[in-house]
């Protein structure tokens, strides 16, 4: 297919994305911002005994008032397991177990201390300044459930049930590369003609951001046979290619021939600008996308297209753009034949154009939190035009 709008490119390429079912068992604090792949259950109650909210003395409410013989102490993490008698207290600090023999707990400021004997003043209910035996959580009640992304809670509640591993899917291994003999890596001399490639490092980095470990490719040549060798030596390694580069018209634009040979071309362009010769591809090993070689029309199409695909893969919906409406600041006085996504600043509401919006402009992206949809036709936009914006 040639000449799609963006929506329908999107619904094509998530149409191929196969779901990933792997499971891999990691150990817990490794787990956040995965997705479980099955339910927790509490294997014990939570907290495992009574316990005692503060430090006090533990005793037994229907004696009270009176005096009572302080007969042991326990401090969190110790256990008494002797018996407290008739008239008898036993000197507790927070979150220790009560022991069975007793039903409240009386504050240590509430006391008179006279040598080994306490004097309780008042009348204590049953059950006073008492924690029971999982009033936080009871055995068998499902603590996690299947397909939870976990966060910091998460981990705690489950450290808090001894879960120091945790099953959740695997995560899709994405690789990245560019094209073209004019690239060179940021460690590498400048020369005539040549560029640095920050195309793979933005891409690179993004998915970091994301919560992927990206494999990297590297620069690939503009090179048929060598490219293909090289997305060859990891086919079997990978569920998603993302190129930039090699994708329109030119003497090397290599794409094109490359999706060829390893695989069916499922379309070729999209009707909006920057970054319209994209190219989605698939092989019977792994989906593809490759991308203008501009570095703003790169920027674009991964948020655009790339984010659709991550979120798909892991079922992710919080890496999928949001979408709201504001108001213009600037003005923007080009014309839009095509739809046209230009680099903006949101503020309180307000949109502030960046200084540039070629393709091949890179540095007034640095500000760019948001990208202003305009649609084809538009003659131009004023201050005070509602636009739709996508929020980066």
């Amino acid at each position: 297919m040639e000449g799609l709008i963006l929506e329908d490119a999107i619904k094509i390429l998530l149409a191929q994305v196969k779901k990933i079912e792997d499971v891999e068992k990691i150990p817990l604090l490794e787990s956040v911002g995965r997705f479980t792949a099955k339910d927790y259950f509490a294997k014990f109650d939570n907290p495992p005994f009574n316990r005692s909210p503060l430090d006090g003395y533990a005793l037994k409410s229907e004696e009270t008032p009176g005096k009572f013989k302080i007969v042991g102490e326990e401090c969190a993490g110790d256990f008494f397991d002797g018996e407290i008698k008739n008239s008898e207290c036993l000197r507790i600090m927070t979150g220790a177990a009560i022991p069975v023999s007793c039903d409240c707990v009386i504050r240590q400021e509430d006391i008179q201390l006279d040598g080994e004997n306490i004097f309780v003043p008042y009348k204590l209910k049953r059950h006073e300044n008492f924690c029971f035996a999982g009033e936080d959580v009871k055995a068998g009640k499902i603590l996690v459930k299947k397909n939870t992304k976990l966060n910091a809670k998460h981990i705690a509640i489950l450290a808090s049930q001894g879960f120091a591993e945790v099953e959740v899917y695997r995560l899709p291994k994405v690789a990245v590369a560019s094209t073209g003999d004019e690239l060179l890596n940021p460690n590498e001399k400048l020369s005539g003609g040549k560029i640095y490639n920050s195309n793979l490092f933005y891409m690179a980095a993004r998915l970091k951001e994301f919560g992927f470990t990206p494999i990297i490719l590297g620069n690939l040549r503009d090179d048929v046979e060598a490219a293909c060798t090289k997305i060859r030596s990891v086919e079997n390694e990978i569920d998603f290619l993302i190129t930039t580069g090699g994708v329109s018209v030119g003497k090397k634009d290599i794409m094109h021939e490359v999706v060829k040979n390893l695989g069916e071309k499922i379309f070729w362009r999209v009707l909006i600008k920057p970054g319209a010769p994209v190219i989605g591809w698939k092989t019977e090993k792994f989906l593809g996308l490759a991308l203008s070689g501009n570095p703003f029309a790169a920027f674009a199409t991964f948020e655009l297209l790339a984010r659709y695909v991550l979120a798909e893969f892991t079922d992710n919906t919080e890496i999928i753009y949001a979408h709201t409406n504001a108001v213009m600041a600037d003005e923007f006085n080009k014309k839009s034949p095509s739809r046209r996504f230009i680099r903006a600043r949101r503020r309180q509401g307000r949109i502030y154009l960046q200084s540039q919006h070629e393709s091949g402009s890179l540095y007034s992206a640095a500000n760019c939190n948001c990208l202003v949809d305009i649609p084809a036709g538009t003659e131009k936009l004023s201050i005070g035009d509602v636009v739709n914006v996508i929020l980066l």
